[in-house]
């Protein structure tokens, strides 16, 4: 009876080791060979933000573009779609940034919180200081921007480092400097 029961329980384990062994080389098989270098975060960090950030933003990133300015009164969070004739990552970066001028507004920063998987740096200070903090949604030719203000000095630096960690995390290449406000075409 006991060599029974031993024999059931190692042929149990054995057929659950074969399964999990079938299972990761079926998941290996699934990986892209070669994936693009990147810089700055791993390239498995890059690929899980930019999952949750297409769930969370409900775009897809590859079709479109963030830019993320610094200028003296505070600065803008813009998305553009990459084609004029991708109708629907327009539309949907509209609604989203629509909502989500209105989120930051009322002192709510859950969607950059998921997105990075962690609190972005001044957050807490935007979120102390959300009245002294205005954010202006504006649809572009291709997209939408949150233009964000204020005249609080402490507001004002806490907006540059959520900027900047935005520029850094999505790679934009966009300056860490402050600029002016730039009039240009689809531009205030």
């Amino acid at each position: 009876m006991k060599v029974r029961r031993f024999l059931i329980i190692a042929l149990g384990t054995l057929t659950m080791v074969s399964a999990i062994f079938i299972v990761k080389a079926q998941q290996q098989d699934k990986k892209p060979s070669s994936p693009a270098p990147m810089s700055g975060m791993s390239n498995m960090q890059d690929e899980k933000m930019n999952e949750r950030g297409d769930h969370v933003m409900g775009f897809d990133h590859t079709k479109t573009t963030h830019h993320f300015r610094l200028i003296s009164d505070g600065g803008s969070i813009e998305v553009a779609a990459n084609s004029p004739q991708d109708t629907e990552s327009r539309d949907q970066i509209r609604m989203h940034l629509g909502h989500i001028a209105k989120m930051f507004a009322g002192g709510n920063f859950n969607a950059p919180m998921l997105i990075h998987d962690q609190i972005p740096p001044g957050v807490p200070t935007m979120q102390k200081l959300k009245g002294d903090i205005q954010y202006k949604f504006e649809e572009t030719e291709q997209g939408a921007r949150i233009r964000i203000s204020t005249t609080s000095p402490e507001a004002l630096q806490a907006i540059y480092e959520f900027l900047r960690f935005q520029i850094k995390e999505h790679k934009t290449g966009d300056s860490l400097d402050v600029g002016q406000i730039r009039a240009q075409a689809g531009q205030t």
